[in-house]
């Protein structure tokens, strides 16, 4: 075994000690086990919710330990955010035309365009004065 370790140049300990897997401590099992039931009921809780969740069930754990936890064991923060629809387009209110599409324009200061977003806006605020 020596010649072996000898020529791919490792000591016989290292080579040893790569055989046998780590030693994992029996409290680091109960916690991966409480982070994954933890996981599992709250799919969109993330390390620091879950680091509160433990320390609320008795746990002395640190937040950068749940998120190697997390990281190893493959636990993602899974958020379904719902799309929300802000454009009513089905209303009975006049719809302009663009008159800029049928332009040709030949020079310059003959299309301005500017947001109408600032419009809205004074005209929201200079309702409260009228």
């Amino acid at each position: 075994m020596q010649g072996m370790c000898q020529l791919a140049e490792v000591s016989r300990a290292g080579f040893y000690r790569r055989l046998l897997p780590p030693a994992v401590p029996p409290d680091e099992l109960a916690l991966r086990d409480q982070v994954q039931r933890i996981a599992l009921e709250w799919p969109c809780y993330g390390s620091r919710r879950i680091t509160h969740d433990l320390r609320h069930r008795g746990w002395t754990v640190n937040r950068k330990r749940v998120q190697r936890i997390m990281r190893e064991d493959n636990l993602l923060c899974l958020r379904h955010r719902k799309f929300v629809v802000t454009t009513d387009s089905n209303h009975d209110l006049p719809v302009y035309p663009n008159l800029a599409k049928s332009m040709v324009l030949t020079g310059i200061n003959q299309l301005w365009r500017a947001p109408i977003s600032p419009i809205f806006a004074w005209q929201r605020s200079s309702s409260i004065w009228r």
